[in-house]
């Protein structure tokens, strides 16, 4: 009434409830950012009068929100045409080992979007060092820094009772060459690492968000719908299969609020969103294996997940023995030499230190 703006109908009104919740991220909340609704509903009642329209539509809203989309996403379209051209180099079919799809909250201004990137792992005979090259060089902030930690607190629970980790793990976020912070890709670090060790591939048509603790429990994490949307994105422009789609933690579901367009291809089983609450239900959907369950004696079913990361442990921990004994130097009487053996009894005084 005071600005001169057409009424909205049911369907309008609607829409600019949905829209609210959007900025809120709360499918349970409405947002109180009142400026930036009233500047949507301005621009609604334009595109209805342009519409030649004498009460304003859900579509009319729907114009008004994708033209100030329009207005700001000029980086996301950048972005966007480098992941189509491989420039960016991000699958969205296809199996692979140690690598998985990543999702990334960009901002510019007061506009947000998602982006997918690549996380590789890759694994050697070590003992037990798990690293993150981001962590390594100073580019990653604490928050990634924890979320790292605590998968590797993860790795040597679940693996490490039986015998030591006696490997060398590097993970990284590839093409990423500024800071990198939060504990989102923890849940999709570990599983690139456990592909790695296991040699098990991972779909490439999944992309993966949350958080882990150290009992392998999916956390939720924010941004959830911007990194949907920008996934889906990527899989629209190179074609949807039908498999693609993203998996998030369980307790993120009330949290999406996604752009009609994303809603109706789920719908129509064009792409899809996973809700996981555990490290096992996620690799399930990413190997198609099973996570296998462990045993009265400690064991896990060979054929599993699981199963097959505690085959390769134990193979990498008895490459490391081997070596090591292979290595220890030895008198031509057949003694072990002192000075090269591991084994070496300490002398007095370092006994007594």
């Amino acid at each position: 009434h005071d600005n001169g703006l057409r009424h909205f109908d049911r369907s309008a009104v609607a829409r600019v409830l949905e829209y609210s919740a959007r900025l809120r991220e709360d499918q349970r909340k409405l947002s109180t950012r009142m400026q930036d609704i009233a500047n949507v509903i301005t621009e609604a009642s334009y595109w209805a009068g342009n519409a030649g329209h004498e009460i304003v539509t859900a579509d009319d809203v729907a114009q008004a929100i994708v033209q100030k989309i329009y207005r700001a996403n000029l980086i996301e379209d950048y972005v966007l045409e480098r992941l189509i051209d491989g420039t960016i180099d991000v699958d969205t079919e296809g199996s692979r080992i140690g690598q998985i799809n990543g999702l990334a909250v960009i901002g510019v201004g007061d506009y947000v979007f998602g982006q997918p990137s690549r996380i590789s792992a890759r694994v050697a005979l070590g003992s037990g060092d798990i690293e993150s090259i981001e962590r390594e060089i100073n580019q990653s902030g604490p928050t990634h820094g924890k979320g790292f930690l605590i998968l590797t607190g993860y790795l040597r629970g679940q693996y490490g009772k039986k015998a030591p980790l006696a490997i060398r793990a590097t993970i990284t976020f590839e093409q990423s060459y500024s800071g990198v912070d939060g504990d989102s890709a923890s849940s999709v670090e570990l599983y690139a690492l456990l592909s790695a060790i296991g040699e098990i591939p991972l779909r490439q048509d999944i992309a993966v968000t949350g958080s882990v603790d150290q009992y392998g429990t999916v956390q939720a994490v924010g941004g959830v719908t911007d990194k949907v949307e920008g996934f889906f994105k990527v899989c629209k422009a190179r074609g949807l299969t039908g498999t693609q789609g993203v998996i998030v933690p369980a307790t993120n579901v009330p949290s999406l609020m996604l752009l009609p367009e994303v809603v109706d291809a789920v719908k129509a089983g064009q792409f899809h969103i996973w809700a996981v609450e555990s490290i096992d239900e996620g690799i399930e959907l990413l190997t198609d294996l099973p996570a296998g369950e462990m045993d009265d004696d400690g064991n896990y079913p060979p054929e599993s997940v699981h199963g097959k990361v505690a085959a390769r442990l134990e193979e990498y921990a008895r490459q490391a023995q081997a070596f090591s004994a292979q290595h220890t130097a030895t008198s031509p009487d057949g003694h072990v030499d002192p000075v090269k053996s591991p084994t070496t009894p300490l002398d007095k005084e370092s006994q007594a230190l």
